[in-house]
């Protein structure tokens, strides 16, 4: 299967029940898909079918350094054998430099960007020295040491300016009213790193905006990523599409499972067993047939989410 390309950027339809509907799964090349993984796939599947929409793949490789060779086609492979088949051939986000850089260049040009010259290490200090502490799991608060300026230092990175922003609050098709104050819980946050990779948080609204995507289907641990999101999306004029973050598989630690605490791949010679699980995790019945397995999970998707047959 070949790639394709990710769109212009052109902005998202804004009707997710129309027959535009378009969703999509991004995983990561790091690592094979694992039972968490999984859960995020079936999920954004079935939302586009239940909507009788179009499900997309798109490979989130923006940071090369992360990725492994060849595990593009090894999670594709994993896909294919659970039935999930993307409707197009997917994108890559490594191809899509130039339209990042473009799109960077528009947010610096319109004030919402600007240089930063700290390292991790001079954040820290920062923070210590006004008596703040990161807390276990949390963000790095951004101070806004450059905001005003690089006062001497080169620059090393690009930020997007939040200190002039509202707080947020957006409504989550599963987890309800959502809220957050960018400034306050997250600072500036980085849209170009020091190594020249673009972030995660520019990548994925450029590639959402550019492929249509109406509706965002992805674990909750990503939940905290949306208010980011949202704010580039009315930066740059896009249409912001729904979201629903579904319920994560928990490592034996307790935590978020994950390539990092020991999850093992999909044992994809018993696909039925690692999408029975899924489906238990998404509050769905489980099937004894595979051909029976994802039309019945579609109709009971469209029950839970009081969709319209």
């Amino acid at each position: 299967m070949g790639a394709a390309p990710c769109g212009s950027g052109a902005p998202a339809a804004t009707d997710p029940d129309s027959t535009t509907y378009i969703g999509r799964f991004a995983p990561s090349p790091t690592g094979p898909l694992h039972a968490g993984s999984l859960v995020a796939a079936l999920a954004s599947w079935l939302d586009a079918r239940a909507h009788g929409g179009q499900w997309l793949v798109r490979i989130e490789d923006v940071d090369s350094t992360r990725c492994l060779p060849g595990m593009d086609q090894t999670i594709l492979q994993q896909l294919a054998a659970c039935g999930l088949h993307s409707d197009q051939p997917p994108c890559y986000q490594s191809r899509r430099s130039q339209r990042y850089q473009l799109v960077l260049a528009q947010l610096i040009a319109s004030g919402y960007a600007y240089p930063c010259g700290c390292s991790r290490r001079d954040i820290e200090l920062a923070l210590q020295h006004s008596g703040q502490v990161k807390p276990r799991h949390g963000e790095l608060v951004y101070p806004g040491t450059c905001r005003h300026g690089l006062h001497g230092k080169p620059a090393r990175a690009w930020r997007f300016r939040t200190d002039t922003q509202p707080s947020l609050h957006w409504q989550d098709r599963r987890l309800g009213e959502q809220s957050q104050d960018v400034a306050a819980e997250v600072g500036d946050f980085i849209l170009k790193r020091a190594d020249g990779c673009f972030s995660y948080q520019l990548a994925v609204v450029v590639d959402d905006a550019g492929q249509g995507i109406t509706d965002v289907v992805r674990g909750q641990d990503l939940a905290d990523n949306t208010a980011r999101q949202i704010l580039l999306q009315r930066a740059l004029h896009l249409a912001t599409p729904r979201y629903l973050h579904t319920p994560l598989v928990l490592g034996p630690n307790g935590e978020k499972l994950s390539k990092q605490n020991g999850a093992q791949a999909l044992d994809t010679a018993h696909p039925l067993t690692a999408l029975n699980h899924a489906a238990a995790v998404l509050g769905l019945t489980g099937q004894h047939a595979l051909a029976d397995a994802l039309p019945n999970w579609v109709a009971q998707w469209r029950s839970l989410y009081n969709l319209p047959p």
